[in-house]
């Protein structure tokens, strides 16, 4: 039988005296990410607004507060918003209440969590339009007063489920069962504004895709690398190794040490290159090189592979739900 989590944090407390404080970033290494077809995504999407009845946010469920941008904070003010906390599956939501309410206090009043992995997702089927057009109904639509039909913007950060979601929408409430957007598991997929895509029958609702879009300087370290380890940047800018040793610093932080009963390590430890050289040995991830001094090669830890898997695992879920933002 597995030891539970305060259990082992409380067999374990005496380490937390070696722990890092804070996370700090290697000189010359930061959390920036924001390429050209977020810029023109976002000039796209300010020209169609006077269309728009509705801006549909979807965010990641393990990081409901970090990396909304002031942008979509801008837009809630204009336009009715609904805000999808996706992946909820993967989040440690027995808090949802304390979320909820600390997002209205942010000035966001309707929040509904998905898992668009399920397919009989109740949320989706039974609650989404309905409050949507709730939504819709409590702010003037100004030019589109008297449209019978409902358009609706779907933004977000990258790689929070949004393509996902059309697809997922557009299967369960039309008779159109091809998917119409390319999908992905990594940032970056969805590079333009689509045009509209029909979503629902009756009332009849047409939505658009946006590129995930992040705000253009991420001032605050731990912030942007939550975002990194939900997968909402793509690796290679920060660097899998430091995403990895942001994750271990999370759960030192926390006191939450599943990650050592996870990967088979004999005690917690702060340092990401004990990890990683673990898992390269439980896996047999070796790198080659030929030496310098000699025709021989030598053979390395292949760091890189083991952060991968970590990251993989991580995002799946398989060590277990988290909530990264604290409430």
């Amino acid at each position: 039988m597995r030891p539970c989590r305060t259990e082992m944090s409380t067999k374990f407390l005496n380490f937390s005296c070696n722990f890092r404080h804070a996370f700090v970033l290697p000189h010359g290494h930061q959390v920036q990410w924001f390429p050209g077809h977020m810029q023109k995504g976002i000039a796209q999407l300010l020209s169609r607004l006077r269309s728009i009845d509705c801006v549909l946010e979807i965010h990641d469920s393990r990081v409901p507060f970090s990396g909304r941008t002031p942008l979509f904070k801008d837009l809630m003010k204009m336009k009715a918003h609904v805000l999808l906390l996706n992946k909820c599956d993967l989040a440690d939501i027995s808090r949802k209440n304390d979320i909820v309410h600390r997002l209205k206090e942010e000035g966001v009043d309707k929040v509904l969590f998905t898992n668009l992995t399920d397919p009989k997702s109740k949320v989706i089927k039974r609650e989404l339009f309905p409050v949507i057009v709730e939504a819709i109904h409590s702010k003037p639509r100004f030019n589109r007063e008297t449209s019978q039909d409902y358009e609706m913007a779907v933004i977000g950060v990258p790689n929070v489920g949004k393509s996902t979601f059309i697809n997922y929408v557009r299967h369960t409430h039309t008779t159109m069962k091809k998917k119409s957007l390319k999908v992905g598991a990594i940032a970056g997929v969805t590079r333009s504004v689509s045009g509209k895509i029909r979503a629902n029958f009756n009332p009849p609702v047409y939505l658009t895709d946006t590129p995930g879009i992040l705000t253009p300087r991420v001032s605050d370290v731990e912030e942007g690398m939550k975002l990194a380890l939900c997968g909402c940047v793509p690796d290679h800018v920060v660097g899998e190794d430091l995403v990895v040793d942001f994750m271990l610093y999370w759960f030192n932080k926390h006191r939450d040490f599943r990650y050592m009963e996870h990967f088979n390590l004999p005690e917690p430890t702060d340092d990401v290159t004990v990890l990683l050289n673990h898992v390269a040995k439980e896996n047999n991830f070796i790198k080659r090189m030929k030496s310098i001094d000699s025709n021989n090669y030598d053979y390395f830890p292949d760091y890189i592979a083991s952060a991968r898997l970590v990251l993989k695992q991580f995002r799946e879920g398989a060590l277990g739900p988290a909530l990264l933002d604290d409430i």
